[in-house]
């Protein structure tokens, strides 16, 4: 099995260095999704001023998630009806 190449990627979310370890191939991966993350919360501190980080860090967390869950269930909908057209 080939050895997968690890690569240590610094990003900064709310001026904050992170370093992620990730494979060599998603390490543009990792630069966008720490972006989308730092948006999500430059997002939310704008609507929410009196934040601290660790509420803002929680908030962001959950948001992203209920984003998530929201697109997994569409997906499921959307597989469920593709397989019904298949029958």
């Amino acid at each position: 099995m080939a050895e997968v190449k690890k690569e240590r990627v610094t990003v900064e979310i709310k001026n904050r260095p992170y370093t992620v370890v990730a494979d060599e191939e998603s390490a543009s991966h990792v630069r966008l999704v720490a972006t989308l993350v730092n948006q999500k919360m430059k997002d939310l501190q704008n609507a929410n001023r009196n934040l601290d980080t660790e509420s803002l860090a929680v908030l962001t967390a959950l948001n992203t998630m209920n984003d998530y869950l929201k697109l997994k269930e569409d997906y499921a909908r959307l597989v469920g009806s593709l397989k019904r057209k298949e029958e």
